[in-house]
């Protein structure tokens, strides 16, 4: 006779089971959602602060934000909002059916069910700020690990390594203090919790132990209750409060994605100096080349001093010009402004007569080559670097171009020639060839107009010459705008224009 009961509650048992998973694999897949969508909000925002303002931000700061501290959002959309809706559904549930058996038992769950929230949020007040100093605290760990790791060899160089070990140390075992300090918030908040469920229901057992004693005769309607429905009341005490516990569980969740929150919020709340990749939609006719104009371009970053301030400049399609001036004189800044890394604060800029804000920045960057003074090279092949500049050039052109800049030269001499494989930041080649690499790919990119930030800077003058030389066959028929210092290269260059504290002489 209680064979179809016992698989009634096997039933039960395996559809609560079930529901529990499915839980957790919505709450898991709610979580990587959101953790997709942070990371790349983060990401794009970063595209668009370009790398003028990021340039001032640590690495290893923004790499534990994009890594770490959105993962701590994990637990909080997977574990912790769902778990608000149970403690709002099961409780109501429980007591809609314990009220009409016993009104007293019913007061019981309602009086103590609030004082687990509160002091559930009373344990976890400090949480979140502890949260927030733990994750400060990470982020400045990882950015002083990466400036180490970066500055090796100058610290073996200087004798410093051994000052820098303890130095890490110290940082270390900051991080690891906060760390247990958010664990112990959390231990105590579910110790904390664990008692006070326990004791809300002891309270529920002394009372129905005495109303079956015949010690308490109310709270049931003015009728005796029966063992079957005090059982059933116990019974469903454990559950009523099993949500608050639960939710005391995830609570150092909430604070955690807090102050991770908080972390996030700091990137995405920089302003983006330069142009928004939606600030235009024209594209602009490059067939008879690029023609530039600045007219009363002034650029100010807010330190009380101008970058620039009202310059008026004209290149003509197919110009060679090149800008000198003592350094942070506005150069860079010159060259950042038709890179859309930053935008002017008063005048305008004219690309074949149409002004810079309604043309596509994406399409804008894909008609220009820009060579900085470190060039960029991925792990990889020399020819998957050259490549870069068009994803879909079969190996003929690749190999053009690097013949052109004088790639191949070197490239004899290595073991897999131009396949040899170089690792982060171009280490296997020299300066000199590293920059080649980079001309290459301005030479396959086959770019109108070449920008070019100090490229020969840190080279030798023996290396410089040859660099200039396969420079000048891939400058032909395209505008350029270089800066330098270098008086070879000024007498290569149609034009040379003069900058001081702003502005143009």
């Amino acid at each position: 006779k209680m064979g179809p009961f016992f698989a009634g509650f096997a039933g039960v048992i395996s559809a609560r089971a079930v529901v529990a998973w499915g839980r957790e694999r919505i709450g898991f897949a709610t979580g990587a959602v959101v953790r997709r969508r942070v990371r790349r909000e983060i990401l794009e925002h970063l595209a668009c602060l370009g790398p003028v303002t990021t340039a001032a931000l640590a690495t290893g700061s923004m790499a534990s934000t994009a890594i770490e501290q959105v993962e701590a959002l994990q637990d909080f959309f997977a574990r912790y909002v769902p778990q608000l809706f149970l403690v709002v559904i099961i409780p109501t549930t429980v007591v809609t059916f314990v009220f009409p058996i016993s009104w007293a038992a019913g007061a019981i769950f309602m009086i103590t069910a609030p004082l687990i929230p509160l002091f559930m949020v009373l344990v976890g007040m400090g949480a979140e700020s502890i949260s927030q100093r733990h994750f400060q605290a990470l982020a400045r760990m990882s950015a002083h690990f990466l400036d180490t790791l970066q500055g090796l060899t100058t610290l073996k160089i200087f004798s410093r390594s051994k000052e820098e070990v303890d130095h890490v140390a110290q940082v270390s075992t900051e991080y690891r203090r906060k760390t247990m300090a958010v664990l112990r918030i959390a231990f105590l908040s579910s110790a904390v919790l664990e008692f006070f469920s326990a004791v809300a229901i002891a309270i529920v057992a002394v009372y129905l132990g005495l109303n079956f004693l015949g010690y308490l005769d109310f709270g049931s309607y003015g009728r005796s209750m029966t063992f079957f429905q005090g059982i059933f009341i116990l019974l469903l005490a454990p559950e009523f409060y099993l949500p608050f516990k639960d939710l005391g569980g995830h609570y150092h969740a909430r604070a955690s994605a807090i102050g991770a929150a908080e972390e996030i919020l700091k990137i995405l709340r920089l302003n983006v100096k330069g142009p928004k990749e939606s600030a235009g939609k024209m594209a602009v006719d490059v067939k008879k080349g690029v023609g530039i104009e600045f007219e009363n371009v002034s650029v100010d970053f807010g330190r009380g001093e101008k970058a620039l301030s009202k310059v008026n400049l004209s290149i003509k399609p197919g110009q060679h010009v090149a800008v000198i001036g003592a350094s942070g004189a506005g150069k860079s800044t010159l060259i950042h402004l038709l890179l859309g890394f930053t935008r002017p604060t008063c005048g305008r800029i004219k690309i074949n007569n149409i002004p810079f804000s309604k043309i596509s920045l994406e399409s804008w960057r894909k008609q220009l080559a820009w060579i900085g003074q470190n060039p960029i090279l991925f792990p990889g092949s020399i020819a998957e670097n050259i490549r870069l500049a068009r994803p879909n050039a079969d190996d003929e052109a690749v190999y053009q171009a690097a013949s052109v800049a004088g790639v191949l030269e070197f490239c004899a001499h290595l073991p897999s020639g131009i396949h040899t494989v170089v690792k982060e930041q171009g280490v296997g080649l020299s300066m000199g060839q590293a920059q080649r690499v980079a001309l290459a790919r301005a030479y396959l990119k086959r770019a109108p107009l070449m920008l070019l930030d100090e490229p020969t800077a840190r080279l030798d003058e023996r290396t410089e010459a040859k660099l200039l030389q396969k420079a000048l066959t891939i400058f032909k028929n395209r505008t350029v705008l270089m800066v330098t210092h270098s008086n070879r290269v000024l007498n290569s260059m149609d034009r040379i224009i003069r900058i001081e504290q702003g502005q143009l002489k």
